[in-house]
């Protein structure tokens, strides 16, 4: 590498550390504005009835379409309304309960400063957030919420880099702070994101996904390992589960214990009783447990399945750790 292309290199790295710095250094700054005019804001919102549309323009609008998302993903609706196309029609998607959010940085915006007649019109609360505290937007509003930035972390002092940032932080302060406010849990979260991973490891019960009735492979332990084996292999879920009379759980019996059988007695194997095989009092789940804790259980304890019996102890279902995967759960 030659001199000029390492003294370009270097330069690189220190213009990209310089915008990183510059943008914390924002975000920092915003702590302090986290004053009675945010706890204004959130308790506007937390007593509304209706939703919070979320407005804005260019890189605001971008912005707005995050916060209105995120909002929306914790407990509290909320939509992004563009508003260029709000004055051709889509106003009709407010009513009088809900609650407008506008983000303008220069506060001065035509395109959301032509919507303030129509909010007033119907009394809505607006909230604004602006680097201008001073702006048209600021006066107009019932809260401001100041997203000013010292400079920009672009070296011409235009680009939209700090002040974007700062937007989307404060927009993340305000939907987490609803969301405690709201005591809205993990539970709550995953109901909003049913085609997630996470959402599926949140609300999927073991009841959801487990083998039962004809699927399950029952065996007795008096029965010849011949006729167990023949069961395992026709359901297909590598195990076999050992019941008795009542078909309650007295054992199972893994791939694994018929390997290490075959390879210790030879043929022999086949003629001996399940009960010489089988492991007693393996592990078990209930079918309320939620799916993610009994792959927890098998990750733990190197097993492929888990019983599920009832609180009586008789058999329900069997879980797989391939169920798990089928359903995106791991």
């Amino acid at each position: 590498m030659n001199n000029q292309a390492e003294s370009q290199r270097d330069k690189t790295i220190e213009v990209a550390k310089g915008v990183l710095r510059i943008e914390a250094d924002s975000i920092l700054a915003l702590m302090d504005r986290v004053d009675e005019g945010f706890l204004t804001a959130i308790d506007i919102i937390s007593r509304s009835r209706g939703k919070v549309v979320v407005t804005g323009m260019g890189k605001s609008g971008l912005i707005g379409k995050k916060i209105a998302s995120t909002l929306a993903s914790t407990g509290t609706p909320a939509f992004f309304m563009h508003p260029a196309e709000a004055g051709h029609g889509d106003l009709g998607m407010i009513t009088p309960e809900d609650v407008i959010i506008a983000i303008s940085n220069s506060g001065e915006t035509d395109e959301v400063l032509m919507l303030l007649p129509f909010f007033k019109r119907y009394n809505l609360a607006i909230i604004a957030m602006t680097g201008k505290v001073s702006s048209s937007l600021s006066k107009a509003a019932s809260v401001t919420i100041d997203t000013s930035v010292k400079e920009e972390a672009c070296p011409l002092g235009i680009v939209p880099t700090s002040s974007t940032t700062a937007a989307v932080a404060m927009g993340d302060a305000i939907a987490v702070a609803l969301l405690v406010r709201r005591g809205f849990d993990k539970e709550a979260f995953a109901f909003f994101h049913p085609s997630g991973s996470l959402g599926k490891r949140l609300i999927t019960r073991v009841k959801d996904i487990m083998h039962g009735g004809d699927a399950l492979p029952y065996v007795r332990p008096d029965m010849p390992m011949m006729q167990t084996v023949l069961e395992i292999s026709s359901k297909r879920l590598g195990v076999a589960v050992v019941v008795d009379d009542d078909k309650r759980l007295v054992g199972i019996v893994t791939d694994g214990d018929l390997r290490r059988g075959l390879t210790k007695w030879g043929r022999e194997f086949y003629d001996m009783d399940t009960a010489a095989i089988m492991t007693k009092s393996p592990r078990v789940i209930y079918d309320d447990e939620l799916a993610a804790k009994a792959l927890s259980v098998m990750q733990t304890h190197s097993i492929t399945s888990l019983v599920v019996p009832d609180e009586n102890g008789k058999v329900k279902g069997l879980i797989h750790i391939h169920d798990m995967l089928k359903s995106g759960i791991v």
